[in-house]
């Protein structure tokens, strides 16, 4: 038990920009349009918000032929692959597209370079739909690579135009090692100007860095599926912290929390905080008496929501939405 100890909140933790507005954009539909709303894949990775939007209307299908004619569909935060698009359009839904702006500047970059005769290495893990989604921009010329040993296996057509890409929700330690294995083997790589794992993800992680050494345990809310919310539980094991993933409250065992003084306690950007609550409040009926949250960076990132979906809820009428201004992320 906790014996009257205290609970270090990481901060930031849990929704970062682009899943508040794939969520919204589930939720503007719903309201518009009336259920039920398809969606392709889980909007985010998160069995809470997932089930929460079933109960609302929305349904979540993996292939195309589950969709009606007429129907309204959305694409989920992860992206999807040109074939998809394409298809969707063919078929003749309404669509909207709530993949996370910083995903479709992966795949515009891919799209420019591509048209300069590149060919691409990906870092990323192999049947994630983000990875699926940018690997799916083009029908070839680009290449997945999980590891360091997989660079040292890859065969690309040509070398003189190379460029790496990378998932947006890695382990930042993890793609740092791979793009020097890639530096090595192919020094005249091009990277991209700004890297693409996202700012949410970094900022997590870089709080786990803070978190992680002063504390006796750390817990990351999160589900199985969410990659942001392993690599955080990973990367705090890693710095020597016993660390444990959780879906909700009721999946915390009493037995983690002997002779523990202090637990951190963080969330995945897919996370809400509903559920970060409920943690805490069972960890308080494990003994903890306080909670501290640690200094951060403060997220202010909004990006604007699809044409068609910004409506002004004073006057029920369609208004225009500003572009969210550069964030050099």
């Amino acid at each position: 038990m906790l014996g009257g100890k205290e609970v270090l909140l990481a901060e930031p933790r849990g929704f970062c920009a682009g899943v508040d507005r794939a969520i919204e954009i589930v939720e503007r539909a719903l309201t518009k349009f009336g259920a039920p709303i398809y969606v392709r894949h889980e909007i985010v990775h998160n069995t809470f918000v997932v089930n929460d939007l079933k109960a609302k209307g929305a349904i979540f299908i993996e292939e195309l032929d589950d969709v009606p004619e007429g129907a309204t569909l959305i694409f989920s935060a992860h992206g999807v692959s040109k074939a998809v698009q394409q298809e969707a359009v063919r078929r003749g839904f309404s669509i909207f597209d709530a993949t996370c702006p910083l995903v479709t500047k992966v795949h515009v970059e891919v799209a420019k370079l591509a048209k300069e005769g590149y060919e691409f290495l990906m870092i990323g893990h192999k049947g994630h739909p983000e990875v699926e989604g940018t690997m799916g921009q083009l029908s070839e010329g680009i290449h997945l690579v999980e590891d360091e040993a997989d660079v040292a296996m890859v065969a690309p057509r040509q070398t003189e135009k190379l460029a790496v890409v990378t998932q947006t929700t890695l382990s930042v330690d993890d793609a740092a090692g791979i793009k020097a294995a890639i530096r090595a083997r192919f020094p005249s790589v091009r990277e991209p100007k700004q890297q693409d794992i996202c700012y949410a993800t970094q900022n997590r992680q870089d709080a786990v860095k803070i978190l992680a050494p002063q504390v006796d345990l750390v817990i990351v809310v999160g589900s199985p599926t969410s990659s942001n919310s392993n690599r955080l539980r990973e990367l705090a094991a890693r710095l020597g912290t016993p660390a444990y993933m959780v879906d909700n409250a009721g999946e915390l065992k009493e037995e983690w929390f002997t002779d523990t003084a202090r637990v951190g306690l963080t969330a995945g950007a897919s996370a809400p905080e509903v559920l970060v609550n409920e943690v805490i409040a069972r960890i308080k009926q494990l003994g903890a008496v306080a909670v501290r949250k640690m200094d951060g960076i403060e997220e202010t990132i909004k990006f604007p929501l699809p044409k068609g979906l910004k409506i002004d809820e004073a006057t029920g009428l369609e208004i225009e939405v500003r572009k969210a201004p550069e964030t050099g992320h």
